[in-house]
């Protein structure tokens, strides 16, 4: 007697749960989750170095100085080029509720420095995270970018998302960097730092 084969999407009908949509979709935003999580806590280990970096300026483990904190005045690219600035830029643009630009442009260049038999994977979870239509943390670009970014995902290569990261840069650097610049979070590291080192 032929015996009978059911998928688990089908199973899980069978078992009245959920449909199999509903199970791709839970799938799909566990991904999502995980890769959001997963620069979630890199961005928070960031963020106590800062601190402790205050604490201890005294001491000979300054891990954040009142120059190296100038120096993120001096362009977009030394604050980012900076651990700790990414960590102060990312809480500053969290409390304007736009860090999906930071963590879009740290995604971009976690990809291009992934192995070519990676590419796949990652660019399809920035792609679903940052880019397309309805994404979590939709990055602000036009419909045209989005669509070309969208075909440039779906082949791979290391430089998929160099136009989206371009255009989300330029943005952070015309619109969030002045006010970073100009916030109290900024002033109030930098003054901080300059009290403890003249002590």
């Amino acid at each position: 007697m032929p015996g009978f084969f059911f998928s688990h999407n089908n199973m899980t009908e069978l078992n009245g749960k959920e449909d199999g949509k509903l199970a791709e979709g839970k799938v799909h935003r566990k991904k999502q989750k995980a890769f959001g999580a997963d620069l979630k806590s890199y961005l928070k280990c960031m963020v106590p170095h800062i601190e402790s970096g205050i604490k201890t300026s005294n001491s000979r483990n300054v891990m954040l100085s009142a120059e190296e904190v100038i120096q993120w005045s001096q362009s977009l690219e030394k604050l980012l080029a900076s651990q700790s600035g990414q960590g102060v830029f990312w809480e500053f643009l969290k409390s304007e509720f736009s860090e999906e630009n930071i963590e879009f442009w740290l995604a971009c260049e976690d990809y291009k420095k992934t192995k070519s038999e990676n590419l796949h994977g990652k660019a399809e979870r920035i792609y679903e995270e940052f880019v397309q239509s309805d994404a979590i943390k939709q990055i602000n670009i036009d419909y045209q970018m989005r669509e070309a970014t969208a075909k440039k995902a779906q082949d791979p290569t290391h430089t998929s998302f160099d136009e989206a990261q371009k255009t989300v840069y330029i943005l952070m650097e015309r619109d969030s960097y002045p006010r970073f610049l100009k916030s109290k979070s900024y002033l109030n590291l930098l003054n901080q730092l300059q009290t403890n080192t003249s002590k």
